[in-house]
């Protein structure tokens, strides 16, 4: 039987700003990818994520972007290998605590925005973000873009990988993802999301922006928690998976179950 991980990026609200329907979101994934206070999320939003992660029985993962407040996290910044490493550590480590104060810990690593889509064309950037994850728990599974070069650092330094797709983007003939300017970035309606979704656990293909079909891996899909349709679009995903007979299960469970 098929089986593959739900995740969304949740945790994202700051202050007296609210983002996300993350209370409603968490009921449908398996996943959860929690902002660390750098792109979003505060010390409040972070302990409320977690306990309400918790509660729901959903694997929890940090969440490190770039110390961009204003860019969301989502404008290229240059950084040091060093720089990266110690950027990705620190908010490994505040999560870590939060989940510990709920009595329990970390599943996984996901790189945010600009940080995860430069580490996945840049050898030297995905090193560091793996040796950050490495150097923190070993046990930690490095989540990045099916095939990227940060799932081959992760790979080369002996952690536990998962390759990502994601359900509400459009992929380059290379597989990166189309960048988020172009006018085809984003697959706005929900039921060809899910489509695109199944065919990429099932035949482990997607078709790319210029109608090439590509292949690639799919351990876990991204539905972004912060679009105005995120709860259709992870609702009808969720659905459209369990019609397929395919079992939506947490990283840590799954990839021990194809090992």
């Amino acid at each position: 039987m098929k089986q593959v991980d739900l995740n969304s990026d949740i945790g994202e609200s700051f202050g007296a700003y609210k983002l996300g329907m993350d209370e409603e979101v968490l009921k449908h994934v398996s996943s959860a990818n929690i902002a660390c206070g750098w792109h979003a999320g505060d010390p409040m939003v972070m302990a409320e994520t977690v306990k309400a992660a918790v509660t729901l029985g959903v694997g929890m993962g940090a969440h490190p972007g770039f110390p961009d407040l204003m860019g969301f996290g989502r404008r290229n910044l240059q950084v040091s290998p060093a720089e990266a490493k110690a950027y990705v550590t620190y908010q490994i480590g505040a999560l870590a605590a939060f989940a510990a104060a709920q009595g329990t810990r970390l599943q996984h690593v996901k790189a945010h925005g600009a940080l995860y889509n430069m580490a996945a064309k840049d050898p030297q950037l995905a090193d560091a973000i793996a040796a950050a994850v490495e150097a923190v728990d070993q046990e930690l599974i490095l989540v990045g873009l099916a095939h990227s070069e940060l799932t081959k650092a992760g790979e080369k330094r002996g952690l536990k990988v998962a390759h990502e797709v994601f359900a509400d983007r459009a992929y380059n003939t290379d597989g990166t993802l189309v960048a988020r300017t172009h006018p085809d970035a984003m697959i706005h309606d929900a039921s060809l999301a899910a489509e695109r979704v199944v065919q990429m656990v099932t035949t482990g293909t997607v078709k790319a922006v210029d109608g090439s079909t590509i292949d690639l891996t799919a351990h876990t899909i991204c539905v972004h928690g912060d679009s105005p349709q995120a709860l259709q679009f992870v609702a009808t995903i969720r659905e459209a998976l369990q019609q397929a007979s395919i079992t939506i299960t947490p990283l840590a469970k799954l990839l021990v179950s194809s090992t």
